[in-house]
């Protein structure tokens, strides 16, 4: 009995199944652009470019990019959407390349509370009127030391 069941369901799911794909086929088949008439053999030459004249025409004038300052490109690295505001959501994603950076307990495992405590602390430093969004000045204030580099290494 429970293999009659078994077969009857397996049966209705392959039919249908079965239909869909049928369907999804005649779907295809409709979008396609219609057949060449072969009544007409026209076949263009590959040779023959088609010619415009744009005459006195002219295009527009293309964009021009701005340089960006090195504080401008870290600060867009963290704002994801553009806003001039880097919300906690925003500095918490892009906190995980310095993931092993921030482990407390110095025992070579991150617990993400630990994690999320660090980067929270750090936004909070951060954000000195506490308004939870960091402004590009308060941002300037959470770049990395920069170590100098040696000159040379004789």
């Amino acid at each position: 009995m429970k293999r009659t069941i078994l077969a009857t369901f397996a049966t209705l799911a392959l039919v249908s199944l079965g239909l869909f794909w049928w369907q999804g086929r005649a779907e295809v088949e409709r979008g396609a652009p219609p057949p060449a008439p072969e009544d007409l053999n026209i076949r263009p030459d590959p040779e023959d470019l088609p010619v415009a004249d744009p005459g006195d025409m002219e295009g527009p004038t293309p964009p021009e990019a701005t340089e960006l300052t090195r504080e401008q490109r870290r600060f867009f690295r963290y704002d994801r959407n553009r806003d001039l505001r880097i919300t906690r959501n925003e500095m918490m994603a892009s906190r995980t390349d310095t993931f092993r950076k921030l482990d407390v307990d110095g025992n070579n495992l991150l617990t993400f509370e630990e994690w999320a405590v660090a980067t929270s602390n750090r936004f909070k430093a951060a954000d000195h009127d506490g308004n939870l969004e960091l402004s590009p000045e308060e941002f300037a204030t959470t770049a990395p030391k920069r170590t100098k580099k040696p000159a040379c290494r004789c």
